[in-house]
């Protein structure tokens, strides 16, 4: 039997973000590829990105709002939007939001 190995370095230091209602950990994987895992609180909050951005809502829900656009989009568990790079987006979590963002 053949196991792969994979390595990681997880921040332990959290990013707090609006005051406690988004915390996260960075990881970085051995390819160089780069994700967060966090929960954000019922709030409304706005997010801006660098690099083009994956979030993956693992449990809980929210909807959306992309730079640009009128429209909401809701998600729930086991969904997924994605958000251009050098962009920004409105999120209203309802139920707090457990998620894993994938950079880049």
């Amino acid at each position: 039997m053949t196991t792969d190995k994979i390595t990681a370095t997880i921040s332990t230091r959290a990013n707090v973000y609006f005051d406690g209602k988004c915390v996260s950990h960075g990881i970085e994987l051995a390819d160089g590829s780069r994700k967060s895992v966090g929960v954000i609180l019922p709030a409304t909050l706005r997010f801006t990105t660098g690099a083009p951005e994956v979030m993956e809502v693992v449990e809980g829900a929210c909807r959306i709002r992309l730079d640009g656009s009128e429209a909401w989009q809701s998600y729930a568990a086991g969904q997924s939007f994605s958000v251009p790079g050098q962009s920004a987006f409105d999120i209203e979590v309802t139920t707090t939001m457990h998620y894993i963002c994938h950079f880049g």
